[in-house]
């Protein structure tokens, strides 16, 4: 006889056990969001191109041309404020999907059991696949400034590991707030506005006085961003080592509290929405 289980509310073992168990709708509805995602749009998948590549453009005509900021030593200033916009990017669009995620699935989340978690991840991923979708573009800009990878690029897949775990736990968090209060969903824009301009993305973060750094590296995407020009530019710049580690000591209690939290108020998402 099989168990149907109904309850939201479970042990913490069971609860990632069940995560286990339903991993095919996870994959389903992170499938889906990804399908539907630029559907019935004229460009389709190349808005995930477009947007990070205008950016770039127009922070390379005010800050480079206009600003006159100098670039890196034997480096284009596009490459490093592309490099820059690829986890930016996921990150916003990270945050923005997951605070929605969950009310915009409420008749599936008031007609059938499983672990809530799947669906904010699921937002995560289908950011994700625009992360990978601009990594091809990289390639092509980098090849047309004669700029080739090292070993270093390798590395990759390790920090946008640490750049998804850096956008699930603030989303994690997003996500039960804006449940429980509505009116949330206004604030995740200027978080993402006001967080684009204090992280490292059209200049580098060594460019930050000494005595500010660590202070500076309290905002998490400060190691991610640094990390992905480490990998992608190679030995053009550096990672400030104390600055990493506190970066990743923020996204790790982030991650906590957003899981914390979100667990907390899961059991009542059925009956708020």
């Amino acid at each position: 006889m099989s168990q149907l289980i109904i309850e939201a509310g479970r042990t913490e073992g069971q609860y990632w056990r069940d995560l286990w168990r339903y991993r095919e709708l996870f994959y389903v509805l992170a499938w889906r969001d990804i399908t539907i995602r630029y559907k019935q749009t004229v460009i389709g998948v190349f808005w995930a191109l477009l947007q990070p590549f205008l950016t770039s453009i127009v922070f390379t005509v005010v800050f480079s041309i206009i600003a006159g900021m100098s670039s890196i030593p034997g480096g284009p200033y596009f490459l490093l404020v592309f490099a820059a916009n690829m986890p930016w990017q996921f990150f916003a669009s990270s945050l923005t999907g997951a605070s929605q995620s969950v009310v915009g699935n409420a008749q599936l989340i008031s007609k059938v059991y499983f672990p809530r978690l799947i669906i904010p991840a699921g937002a995560v991923v289908t950011a994700l696949a625009d992360l990978v979708i601009s990594f091809f573009l990289l390639l092509g800009i980098m090849a047309w400034y004669h700029f080739w990878p090292t070993w270093r690029m390798f590395l990759l897949p390790v920090w946008v590991l640490i750049a998804f775990a850096t956008a699930l736990g603030p989303g994690l968090l997003v996500t039960a707030l804006n449940v429980r209060y509505r009116d949330f969903r206004f604030v995740i824009p200027f978080i993402v506005q006001i967080g684009y301009f204090v992280s490292p993305v059209p200049y580098l973060s060594s460019k930050v006085p000494e005595k500010w750094r660590l202070l500076y590296s309290l905002n998490p995407m400060v190691g991610v961003i640094d990390g992905f020009r480490w990998s992608i530019l190679g030995g053009k710049t550096a990672i400030y080592m104390p600055g990493l580690f506190l970066s990743l000591g923020v996204t790790t209690l982030l991650m906590w509290v957003g899981i914390r939290y979100f667990r907390y108020l899961e059991r009542s998402f059925a009956d708020t929405i």
